[in-house]
């Protein structure tokens, strides 16, 4: 499967389980973790921890097997890794704490891409 339609999916599955404020960044000529990194708010700890476990399942369906969610034990930030797309699902006031779409939204030339 195309990386933009994981990228399209990974949204469409957050928006459908009231995931707020979604961000996509495309990483390319940034980093070479990822394609793109999606980031996105949950309103409460257990709704954090629903919209991981529920992307996973999703993107199980679709076949990719091979996600992985970090973060299991934090009330505050859940990652979910699917190889080329990073998924960052925040507490609120910890995304605004972090920062990531101020971080990864500059653009870094190419050579000076470190990750």
């Amino acid at each position: 499967m195309e990386i933009s339609k994981i990228k399209d999916n990974i949204e469409k599955i957050l928006d459908n389980n009231k995931a707020l404020n979604i961000k996509s960044i495309n990483l390319k000529n940034k980093s070479f973790i990822a394609d793109y990194m999606i980031i996105a708010s949950g309103t409460s700890s257990r709704h954090l921890q629903a919209l991981s476990e529920i992307l996973v399942a999703e993107l199980k369906k679709i076949g990719l097997n091979n996600c992985r969610i970090e973060g299991k034990d934090s009330n505050d930030w859940k990652l979910v890794d699917t190889q080329d797309v990073i998924v960052h699902i925040f507490h609120p006031e910890k995304r605004e704490f972090y920062d990531l779409e101020k971080m990864w939204s500059e653009e870094i030339p190419k050579e000076k891409a470190m990750i």
